[in-house]
């Protein structure tokens, strides 16, 4: 009996389980229709002109009726035309099975369209419309229609088992319980049934007819497919693809289009990227159910791809993909804590290390089996080598060259070893492009000289002096060499002369920064053997040639007092690094400590000038806590920021008048206004000076307590901060009216062949065209005529007086103001290449947004290509970081800034024009804001040389 009994338990535990998991079943189906269905109940009766009954549906709960006589009381016509709904519905069903039968399923909505609605409607469809419907399937049509029987009995038989067949095919559930949809049935002989499960309460909002739910033709993002493209991990800067593929519930294809919400959301940390997505195919019916997603990703990473449709992800999403860098790219490979002059010592190994980063500046990284030395060359040749040949055996004779990879920093070290003492110069290459940074100079010292110009740059005591003759001077010989004497320090090179043999004169004094030059002549230059020869130029003074036997330690000396001044790189984020870290040291007595300041909003420029009068440096650095008189608030942060910002903006907009621009315009860059009104002084440029010193102290300090300058300074003005020369160059992006004008004019033009004399003066008018005074560019100016040959040196000497002498006093008193709280040496580290990285620095780079461009710019252009290259550029501007939209606005207006009101007030409006030529790199004309897109193969075409435009179009622009 005991062992009767257990197959006995058995069965009856797993009826009992079968019983459970159909149960889970059935609701888990009903559950997942419940919010659905009632809306398509609505519109079931709408498309039959009884929505009216859909209230009293909903009063009865949708109970079931399985009998005519069991149906509500209705009035006799909504009564039959509610029976003649349910008829046409599973006449439907019964067309569109006996079509799938026959393989022709995907033309019944065709059949609908023509009056094809159930399948006694076949016999009567003219051949003609047919034709129509079917096309090349017309074979196919023809043989089905002639399958079906002739005669009523056998018809109603026909459609009885169709019928049978549509029910059993609902994955073998009762139609008038599958899935919890209401399904229409009818007997054999005709009997109307509705059945419908009993639920009071369904959702309100469906999508899918009642035909669709029934015969599953309704996209299901569970049964759609993806197909990536690439093998992970690949790598970045290639448009890669994938596509996904739709399936109705049922299996079949689904057509995708814009109305199903389908969406792609890529994101790598916090950066999110654009994509391009193209839907099916217009020339191919059978990828109707496809579509195609791109996309370009630049930062090497991890990512997540979400696939959805209807807010409801598809199988598998979201999915997860790995980036890595592509392959080393030599104009974004650089040369780690660069410096233009690297001081060695002979006969000892000196290392440089570079770092191989791919073309988007992401970090290369290599595995064993691969040879990440290859590739890399170093030349190295004497400098001033009035000859080039046999350059491989004098470098076989002076030097040798080892490199090796560093697996643990991702860096390749660049040994070098120099048999004699010297000065060459050495380019690093890859795959025979020079580096970013691989141009620079090599000055090798004896052991002896290498030790003494170490003791010179940690000593305090810079009086140490060296003999040298001065031989030329602006690039002239002078009759006789004078002997003199130069004086290396932190902070300047001085050349004196000794008169009496002890009484030193002073003759020329060149600031220690990067733009005071040293060329090296010929080695074969010499002079009763005094000595090699070299020339100072700082671009200020006239050119200095001096011939001496310590050459080599006096340019060493320059070069390592230099390199210490901007704390060992000279690439601009070490620059940067090292300035804030020498603000903070400078000030590191100053205590960061509240200091209440109490200011009137209605004449805030006076108010703040007076309140600060008798402020001290330690004052300068404090935190500013901000009152407005009669105004109530107590300031946590933001009354100081607003502080800032008004401040800036009565200082330097130009409609204030303290500062002015060249042209009219809001976006225009403004520099010291020399003819301002009477009632502002040079004390309100010395104020200017300490509020601008006063930000970068405090962007020093970081984090919250950063500011940034309110202000769109002129790049002749920005390179005076720094202690540069101006020249005419400036006038393009300063003022482009007098560029376009003259400057461009002359430039272009010989001179001789004008027929008005021009000559080194520049004639000043007042406002309504009157003649205020001539002024003489060089001595007797006036009498001196401009030529072809001369007229580089008129250009210069106007741009000096009209840059920088017409505002010497304005700008003297600004750097008084700002050289109280930044020293002159620390901000004289930048260059003229930086000067726009400087302006970022100084003002920041703001907030750009690729959505407030794409709601004010201009587009001149309609044709079809043209628009599709618009789209790609919105798609690649897009996913650009905040640094690329600066490059972007740089490379279009010639400033990384925006006014205050963003890209709507830009005058004119940032255009974008069809360019009349194909594949070639995009270009900018800045004085009309208008950027100029060729025409491309593809969206990895376009990306790639709209990149390559920006990055290298943008003159000075040197963040890396």
């Amino acid at each position: 009996m005991k062992n009767s009994a257990k197959p006995i338990l058995v069965a009856v535990l797993f009826l009992i389980f079968s019983c459970t998991l159909y149960l889970s079943y059935r609701i888990s189906l009903l559950e997942d229709f419940q919010s659905t269905f009632e809306s398509d109940l609505e519109n079931w009766l709408k498309e039959y002109q009884l929505d009216h009954l859909v209230p009293l549906i909903k009063e009865r709960g949708i109970s079931l009726f399985t009998q005519p006589e069991e149906l509500p009381e209705l009035p006799a016509l909504d009564e039959q035309r509610l029976r003649e709904a349910a008829a046409a519905l599973q006449q439907r069903l019964v067309l569109r099975h006996w079509l799938t039968r026959h393989g022709l399923q995907s033309y019944l909505q065709r059949l609908l369209s023509v009056g094809v609605a159930r399948l006694e409607d076949a016999y009567w469809l003219e051949d003609s419309k047919a034709k129509q419907v079917f096309n090349k399937d017309i074979t196919e049509w023809s043989a089905a229609r002639h399958s079906l029987p002739t005669s009523k009995p056998q018809l109603d038989s026909l459609i009885a088992d169709l019928w049978s067949e549509v029910v059993k095919s609902s994955n073998h559930q009762d139609a008038w319980t599958w899935g919890g949809m209401l399904v229409v049935s009818f007997s054999v002989a005709g009997l109307v049934t509705l059945a419908a499960m009993t639920q009071p309460s369904l959702a309100p909002e469906a999508k899918h007819t009642l035909l669709q739910y029934v015969t599953g033709k309704y996209l299901h993002p569970s049964n759609c497919k993806i197909n990536f493209q690439w093998n992970m991990p690949h790598p970045v800067g290639q448009t890669v693809c994938f596509s996904v593929n739709f399936y109705q519930r049922n299996g079949q294809p689904y057509p995708i289009c814009d109305t199903d919400n389908f969406v792609v959301d890529i994101s790598g940390g916090t950066r999110k990227l654009n994509v391009i997505t193209e839907l099916g195919s217009p020339t191919d019916p059978n990828s109707a159910n496809v579509a195609k997603v791109k996309f370009t990703v630049r930062h090497a990473g991890q990512y997540k791809i979400s696939v959805m449709v209807s807010s409801q992800h598809v199988a598998g999403s979201p999915f997860s993909t790995i980036f890595v860098a592509g392959p080393a790219f030599a104009q974004r490979t650089v040369v780690i804590r660069h410096c233009s002059t690297v001081v060695c010592t002979a006969s000892v190994a000196h290392l440089l290390y570079i770092e191989p980063r791919d073309e988007y500046g992401n970090i290369c990284k290599y595995d064993l089996d691969s040879k990440p030395t290859e590739g890399y060359s170093v030349h190295i040749i004497p400098l001033g080598l009035s000859s080039r040949e046999n350059i491989l055996e004098i470098d076989e004779e002076r030097h040798t060259t080892t490199m090796d990879y560093d697996w643990a920093s991702h860096r390749v070290s660049v040994q070098l070893k120099f048999i004699k003492e010297g000065c060459y110069h050495a380019t690093i290459k890859y795959k025979g492009t020079e580096l970013h940074n691989g141009d620079f100079d090599i000055i090798v010292l004896n052991s002896i000289d290498s030790t003494l110009v170490q003791k010179n740059v940690a000593t305090k005591n810079h009086n140490i002096c060296y003999d040298a003759k001065l031989i030329g001077i602006k690039g002239e010989r002078v009759t006789k060499p004078k002997k003199v004497m130069c004086y290396v320090s932190p902070k300047q090179l001085i050349v004196k002369e000794l008169i009496l043999k002890f009484i030193p004169k002073r003759l020329f004094t060149f600031r220690l920064c990067p733009s005071t030059k040293f060329i090296f002549q010929s080695e074969t230059l010499k002079l009763n053997d005094s000595g090699d020869s070299f020339i100072i130029d700082d671009g200020c003074q006239p050119k200095v040639e001096l011939i001496s036997k310590e050459k080599n330690v006096i340019a060493a000396t320059f070069a390592q007092f230099l390199l210490k001044n901007m704390g060992g790189s000279e690439t601009f984020k070490d620059k940067q690094d090292f300035f804030y870290h020498e603000v903070r040291k400078y000030h590191q007595k100053h205590y960061h400590e509240k200091l209440a300041m109490k200011v009137t909003r209605e004449k805030l420029l006076d108010s703040s000038i007076k309140a600060t009068k008798n402020f001290s440096v330690s004052d300068w650095c404090k935190n500013f806590e901000i009152t407005f008189q009669g105004e109530q608030g107590i300031d946590w942060g933001g009354l100081r920021r607003e502080w800032f910002e008004l401040i800036c903006a009565q200082l330097f907009d130009a409609r204030n008048g303290l500062f002015d621009s060249f042209h009219e315009g809001q976006q225009s860059l403004v520099h010291p206004n020399p003819s301002r009104p009477l009632h502002l002084k040079l004390r309100h440029f010395e104020f200017a000076g300490k509020v601008v010193g006063k930000c970068l102290y405090e962007s020093a300090l970081g984090g919250s307590y950063r500011q940034l300058v309110r202000a769109r300074f002129t790049r002749s003005f920005l390179a005076q901060v720094i202690g540069l020369r101006v020249h005419y160059k400036y006038f393009e992006q300063d003022d482009p009216d007098l560029y376009l004008s003259k400057i461009k004019y002359l430039l272009d033009n010989n001179i001789d062949d004008i027929e008005t004399e021009l000559y080194f003066i520049e004639e000043e008018y007042d406002d309504t065209g009157q003649l205020i005074k001539t002024v003489e560019l060089i001595p007797n100016g006036c009498q001196i005529r401009v030529t072809d040959t001369s007229k580089l040196q008129y250009l210069d000497a106007l741009a000096q007086y009209k840059l920088a002498t017409k505002v010497k006093d304005e700008l003297e008193a600004f750097l008084k103001g700002l050289n109280e709280l930044i020293p002159d040496n620390l901000l004289s580290i930048f260059d003229e290449n930086e000067l726009e990285a400087f302006q970022l620095l100084l003002c920041g780079t703001g907030q750009y947004s690729a959505a407030d461009l794409r709601a004010h710019h201009v587009l001149n252009g309609d044709s079809v290509e043209f628009r599709r290259v618009v789209g790609w550029f919105w798609a690649a501007v897009g996913n650009f970081t905040q640094e690329e939209l600066a490059r972007l606005l740089q490379f279009v207006t010639g400033c990384s800034q925006l006014p205050a009101g963003g890209f709507a007030e830009l005058t004119p409006r940032f255009q974008i024009t069809a360019a009349p030529t194909f594949g070639n790199l995009p270009t900018a004309h800045t004085c009309f804001n208008q950027l100029c897109l060729p025409d491309y193969d593809s969206y990895e075409q376009f990306e790639k040389a709209l990149l390559l435009a920006i990055s290298e179009g943008t003159e000075g622009f040197g963040m890396v």
